[in-house]
């Protein structure tokens, strides 16, 4: 007979929850006392058959589900932990057993996740078959190319290398480049390495941005590049050859698995090192505060581009110094380029990937800035400025290569910006309880975002099933339950 007890106390509290019912109206109706009903709903109590009969005949329950609920949802997490990645996590089944007792609704969320995994993984299955039919084979490591997994290493961390920077300090007091580095740069190259430095035309070097030649020690870069990124191409040129050391040790570090990730993570350490190299810690640090970090002051100061700027001001992360900036680089397609942080890439507090983000409506007005206070889910706040990027200049018949740029940092910052005083009477000295008004709400991405009747929702939450009704449309194009 103990075997044959019904304990289904979580969802006789969810069908309660549901209904909209305290426990002492719910008692009233089934005719028992709400400290019974209290130790029914904790496992503390059984089900009787005439309880159970009288939640079929109040409540319109199927009581088959009562009984099979529990036991469908165990088959399913004994599935769930058979998976060789969690198959030594559990000594036995009684943990099952609880969870599927105690937290049904949490259960079947680890259930859906697992079976997106597995789709997710036959997908990529079949698209290495595909590939591998074409007689291309797939350089992948694990689930992840090389670019992916840089870039996930690189987004995790705070985006400032202190032995970069030191060098970087140490090749300038060698160079001494005054108000001219770009003169310094070739002089330094000339005199080490007998190498010169050369401007192609675009049907010279129609695919290239930069290019060494090794017989004639010539550096060619293109006439397509602004002289902003001609400067950080040169400047690349000379730290990938001066820092080769500490560029190595960096990389070491950060034990990539492949040789491919090892080369994507040099070109990111000499964009990084070019980056200090043109705009110099210290002297821009102490610039960007007087400043309130006004990304085109700091720009026209140290001649380089609003878009270098706006990356240096992500690696203000020296202890004690600066506002811990984030960027976000995406084109009109939602396409992410680069993500970084002075404190790593808030993914899980910010995400990044919500189309009411203003780096999307940057591209209706190309070149002006757009300044927006945005709240997630959570109720975490966040200042956010974004621009359009216009990429090299094309020829007449060539479309222009254009992003948008990002730049955010927590809501409590605004105040120490110039950007602030853009958002009015939203700023946070003015809100009542410091929290601002009038704020977008965005979320981390569509699929992870439960914000009902959003207009700008690109695809239905996992998290939630379809409301599929025929009787009622909601002005999503996806409705959910």
């Amino acid at each position: 007979m103990a075997e044959g007890k019904i304990f289904a106390g979580p969802r006789i509290r969810r069908i309660r929850n549901e209904q909209g019912l305290t426990q002492t109206s719910m008692a009233e109706a089934l005719g028992i006392s709400p400290s019974y009903l209290n130790l029914i709903e904790r496992n503390q109590r059984p089900l009787t058959v005439q309880l159970l009969l009288k939640l079929s005949s109040t409540y319109k329950i199927d009581l088959d589900t009562l009984q099979l609920e529990s036991g469908s949802s165990m088959v399913a997490l004994k599935e769930v932990f058979s998976d060789p990645l969690l198959s030594g996590e559990l000594p036995g089944d009684q943990e099952l057993i609880e969870i599927s007792n105690a937290a049904p609704n949490a259960a079947t969320g680890m259930i859906k996740l697992y079976r997106a995994y597995r789709e997710q993984q036959e997908r990529l299955s079949d698209l290495s078959e595909l590939l591998a039919k074409d007689g291309h084979t797939p350089s992948l490591s694990g689930t992840r190319l090389p670019l992916n997994e840089v870039r996930e290493v690189m987004e995790r961390r705070a985006n400032y290398f202190p032995r970069i920077e030191g060098e970087v300090d140490s090749f300038l007091n060698l160079i001494k480049p005054g108000d001219d580095l770009s003169g310094a740069l070739k002089a330094w190259l000339k005199s080490e390495y007998g190498t010169t430095v050369r401007i192609l035309p675009v049907a010279t070097m129609p695919n290239w941005r930069r290019r060494y030649d090794r017989h004639s020690q010539r550096l060619f870069l293109s006439e397509r590049l602004s002289p902003f990124d001609q400067l950080r191409e040169l400047a690349m040129e000379a730290v990938l050859i001066r820092m080769q050391v500490v560029i190595a040790a960096e990389i070491q570090d950060m034990k990539f698995s492949s040789d491919e990730a090892r080369r994507i993570a040099r070109f990111e350490f000499g964009r990084y090192a070019a980056h200090a190299l043109m705009m110099p810690y210290q002297a821009f640090q102490t610039a960007a505060t007087r400043a309130r970090y006004d990304v085109d002051v700091l720009r026209s100061r140290f001649s380089v581009s609003y878009e270098q700027a706006a990356n240096r001001l992500t690696t203000l992360a020296a202890p004690g110094n600066g506002i811990p900036f984030f960027m976000l680089e995406v084109d009109h397609a939602g396409n992410r380029f680069r993500r970084a942080g002075a404190q790593g890439f808030p993914q899980s507090r910010f995400g990044g990937d919500c189309p009411k983000l203003a780096a999307y409506a940057a591209f209706s007005q190309p070149g002006q800035i757009l300044v927006e206070a945005v709240e997630m889910p959570d109720g975490a706040e966040f200042l956010t400025i974004a621009r359009t990027l216009e990429g090299p200049q094309g020829a007449f018949n060539e479309r222009p290569r254009r992003t948008a740029l990002l730049l955010g940092c927590d809501i409590g910052f605004a105040d120490e910006t110039v950007y602030g005083s853009a958002l009015g009477n939203r700023s946070i000295s003015a809100a009542p309880l410091g929290k601002f008004v009038g704020v977008t709400p965005v979320g981390p991405a569509c699929r992870l975002c439960e914000r009902s009747a959003c207009l700008s929702r690109a695809e239905p939450p996992v998290t939630r099933p379809l409301g599929l009704d025929e009787m009622v449309t909601g002005l999503s194009a996806f409705d959910f339950q």
